[in-house]
């Protein structure tokens, strides 16, 4: 209770948070921010740590002088590449164990189909996972257990990777101090987080949509 607690004010009083660090520790900063976007991108029981809004809230201290924006942009963006690409190699090498009991929650069946959705749709999944917490976490997992080409998925990979913290980043440098967004940053850091997860909401009612139509056909 008191972790849960501990992270809506993370995630609440973010720009205060990273005040603090900042102050105490400078330029290390930079390796502090790195370690955290590799990890929620790089481990499957990360997904907790902050990631659209940690992106945002760094582009906004870049804007008032505390960091380099473009040296940010590319640390963070490396961090998000490496911390995929070192997902899809413990999917690759460890997720096929988790298949080896052909369990309820973790049928080989499901891994069939998530290699052929990822053969077939791969590219755009993990390009467009970047922007959605927790499926941002998972995506690069499965698509290594789905055994998805690594050269397919590298590619893709990158081009998210880069397109995530240019998104935010930047957006965070560009916007984040302007007058209404400062002093209303706790609804804004919500709001994105609420956008980010908008489609998860959207694709599990259609999904119980369709399951009820075929139900009553």
């Amino acid at each position: 209770m008191e972790f849960i607690k501990y992270l809506i004010d993370l995630f609440l009083h973010l720009d205060k948070h990273l005040n603090e660090i900042i102050l105490q520790y400078g330029a290390v900063t930079y390796g502090i921010l790195f370690l955290v976007i590799f990890a929620e991108t790089g481990f499957v029981f990360t997904p907790f740590l902050p990631g659209d809004s940690l992106l945002f809230a760094a582009g906004t201290f870049a804007a008032i002088g505390s960091f380099n924006i473009h040296l940010l942009f590319l640390i963070l963006s490396f961090a998000a590449i490496i911390g995929d690409s070192v997902n899809y190699w413990i999917g690759h090498y460890i997720g096929m164990k988790l298949f080896e009991k052909n369990n309820r929650f973790l049928k080989k069946e499901y891994l069939e189909r998530t290699h052929k959705f990822y053969e077939k749709h791969g590219g755009k999944t993990i390009i467009l996972a970047r922007f959605i917490p927790i499926i941002r976490t998972f995506a690069p997992f499965v698509a290594g257990v789905g055994a998805m080409t690594y050269t397919k998925f590298i590619a893709y990979n990158i081009i998210g990777g880069i397109a995530w913290c240019a998104v935010f980043i930047y957006g965070g440098y560009f916007f984040g101090n302007l007058s209404f967004v400062k002093n209303n940053f706790s609804f804004v850091i919500m709001a994105i987080i609420l956008i980010s997860v908008l489609p998860i909401f959207i694709e599990y009612f259609r999904h119980r949509i369709s399951k009820s139509r075929t139900k009553t056909e």
